[in-house]
C-alpha cells in the first residue's frame, strides 16, 4: 500500500478513467441522486495532469450484453462523455462486466509496461470502479482509489432497506481502504506525483 506522504513514479503509473459514459448523464439528468457533485471535475483534472506530464492513461468502456441496458454499444448511453473521450495514443479497452480485468488484456498490458501503480478514478464507485480495483489490488498493483475522483448513487438492499449515494460511497472506500487499495483525494493523488 501506498503512504499518502510517499513519491510514486509516473513511468511506472497508469490513470484508469473508468465508464465515464453519457448513460450516467442520463440518470443525473432524471434526477437519480448521487454522491460527489465534483468527481467529473477532479477526473478531469487528474486526465490533464497525465497528458501535461506525458503518463499513460487508459480508458475503460462498458458495453452491456444484458437485454435493455443503455450500455448496450450503439445506444446513447454508452456514448463516453465528451470531457473523458480518449486522446490519440491513449489505450481504450471494452469490458462487458465488472471488471476491467476480465475479457480484456488490460492485466497482461500492465504488466509488460512495467505498470506498478494504478490510479483508479470513473463509475460507479461501488460496482465497477470496486470491482476492477479489487481485482487489481489482488493481482498486485499498488493501487490508488480517488474518493472524490468516483460517484455513487442511492442503492435499496434486498430486505427493502434504503441507503443513501454518500453511505454507499462511505461504505465502499471503507472496505477499500488498506485491504484493496490506498483511498486518497485528488489532491493527494497529484501531489504524489508531483512529489
Amino acid at each position: 500500500m501506498t503512504e499518502q506522504n510517499e513519491h510514486i513514479d509516473l513511468a511506472t503509473t497508469a490513470l484508469l478513467v473508468i465508464d465515464v459514459q453519457m448513460a450516467f448523464v442520463h440518470f443525473d439528468a432524471e434526477g437519480a441522486a448521487r454522491s460527489t457533485p465534483l468527481a467529473e471535475s477532479n477526473i478531469r483534472r487528474l486526465l490533464q495532469k497525465f497528458r501535461d506530464a506525458g503518463g499513460k492513461i487508459i480508458h475503460i468502456h462498458h458495453h452491456s450484453h444484458e437485454p435493455g441496458s443503455p450500455f448496450t454499444a450503439g445506444l446513447p448511453g454508452a456514448l463516453v462523455q465528451m470531457f473523458a473521450r480518449p486522446a490519440p495514443g491513449e489505450a481504450t479497452y471494452i469490458k462487458h462486466v465488472n471488471s476491467a480485468f476480465i475479457g480484456t488484456s488490460l492485466e497482461g498490458d500492465l504488466s509488460r509496461a512495467g505498470i506498478e501503480h494504478l490510479i483508479v478514478c470513473g463509475a460507479e464507485a461501488n460496482k465497477c470502479v470496486e470491482t476492477t480495483a479489487r481485482m487489481a489490488g489482488n493481482l498486485g498493483f499498488n493501487t490508488l482509489y480517488v474518493s472524490d475522483g468516483v460517484w455513487a448513487y442511492g442503492s435499496t438492499g434486498p430486505d427493502g432497506r434504503e441507503h443513501g449515494p454518500d453511505d454507499v460511497l462511505s461504505v465502499t472506500l471503507s472496505n477499500m481502504h488498506g485491504e484493496f487499495a490506498t483511498v486518497l483525494s485528488t489532491e493527494q493523488a497529484l501531489d504524489l506525483l508531483n512529489s
